[in-house]
C-alpha cells in the first residue's frame, strides 16, 4: 500500500525566490521516498537592496507580494498538505524586515520565517546527505548563496564543525566582501580540516548546480579541481553579454556565477580537496524534511 503526501517549501533567498513542491511517497516496509514534484523560482534580488542600502524597497515588497500570491495559488493546485517559509541572509539583515513579513501575511496570509545562519546551515546539511557520505570518509559541505556561505564538515558520518559566513554572490557582485572576510573563511576552512586526508567537497547553490550541468557528467560523478578551476578562470574572461549569448545563463545567474565559483574553487584549495559532489540538495529540500520528520 502506497500513501502519497504534498508538502512544500519556499526559499525567500537574497538572489531569488524558490517554491519547491515535494511528492512524498510512503511505502510500508520501506523507506519513505521524496521527489520533486514542482520546482518554481523568481529572480527578485532582495540583496541586491539590503547588502547596499540596508532595507527591502517598496517595488521588491510588492514584487513579493506578488511571488507568494502566486505561491499559494500553486500550492493550492498542488492540493499541498503542508509547507514552510523560511527567509535567509537578506532578510535577517533588512531593518524593515519585520513590517515586510508582517505585510506579506497580511496581504497573503502567508507567514515567513527569518532564520540565522546556524539554523540555516543546519537544515540543508539535514537533507539526503548520507547518500552521498561514506562513513569512512571527510566531507565539506558547501552552500553558497546570495548573501551567505554555510560550511558543515563531516568526518566519519558525523558533524564535526558547522559556520556560516557574510559571503555570497549578491555581496561580492557589489564589492562587499572584504579581504578580512575571505581570510577568516580560509582560516576556518584550513584549521577545520587540517591533518585530514581526502577531504571532498558537496556543493549545494543553483550555481554549482549549473556548473555541473554544464559538464555534461553523469550523476553521481563529482567534479574535479581542475575542472572547477578551468571554470573560474573562463567565466572571469567572458563578458556579461557572453555568458548569457554562449553559455545560455540566465541575466541573474550570468552576473553572479563566477563569484560563487571563486567560493567554490577557494573551498577546494583550502581543504585540499580533489573533488566536489552536486547532489542538487538545498534549503527548500532541507525544510520538507525536516517537516516530514517533525525536526520544524
Amino acid at each position: 500500500m502506497i500513501n502519497i503526501k504534498k508538502y512544500a517549501a519556499v526559499d525567500v533567498g537574497s538572489n531569488a525566490i524558490r517554491l519547491l513542491v515535494m511528492n512524498i511517497v510512503e511505502q510500508e516496509g520501506k523507506e519513505t521516498l521524496f521527489t520533486k514534484s514542482s520546482l518554481v523560482r523568481v529572480p527578485i534580488r532582495l540583496g541586491q537592496d539590503v547588502f547596499t542600502v540596508g532595507e527591502i524597497s517598496e517595488e521588491n515588497i510588492e514584487r513579493m507580494i506578488d511571488a507568494m500570491k502566486a505561491y499559494k495559488l500553486l500550492m493550492k493546485i498542488h492540493k499541498v498538505e503542508k509547507y514552510q517559509i523560511f527567509a535567509t541572509s537578506a532578510m535577517r539583515e533588512a531593518y524593515n524586515a519585520a513590517d515586510v513579513v508582517e505585510t506579506i501575511e497580511q496581504e497573503t496570509g502567508l507567514k515567513i520565517n527569518v532564520i540565522g545562519g546556524k539554523k540555516e546551515a543546519a537544515i540543508i546539511a539535514s537533507t539526503d546527505l548520507k547518500e552521498y557520505i561514506e562513513t569512512d570518509k571527510t566531507y565539506l559541505f558547501v552552500d553558497v548563496g546570495g548573501g551567505s556561505t554555510e560550511f558543515t564538515l563531516f568526518n566519519k558520518g558525523e558533524i564535526v564543525g558547522q559556520k556560516s559566513f557574510k559571503i555570497g554572490t549578491v555581496r561580492l557582485l557589489n564589492n562587499l566582501v572584504n579581504d578580512l572576510v575571505w581570510t577568516e573563511v580560509e582560516k576556518w576552512v584550513s584549521t577545520q580540516t587540517e591533518g585530514l586526508k581526502d577531504v571532498a567537497l558537496i556543493g549545494s547553490g543553483g550555481n554549482i548546480n549549473k556548473l555541473f550541468k554544464m559538464s555534461g557528467q553523469s550523476m553521481g560523478t563529482p567534479l574535479t579541481f581542475d575542472y572547477i578551476k578551468e571554470q573560474y578562470e573562463t567565466l572571469g574572461e567572458l563578458s556579461f553579454d557572453d555568458k548569457v549569448s554562449l553559455l545560455q545563463l540566465n541575466s541573474d545567474r550570468a552576473d553572479v556565477i563566477v563569484h560563487a565559483t571563486r567560493i567554490y574553487y577557494s573551498a577546494m584549495q583550502w581543504a585540499k580537496a580533489k573533488h566536489i559532489y552536486v547532489p542538487k540538495i538545498g534549503l527548500a529540500d532541507g525544510i520538507v524534511k525536516a517537516m516530514y520528520y517533525g525536526k520544524i
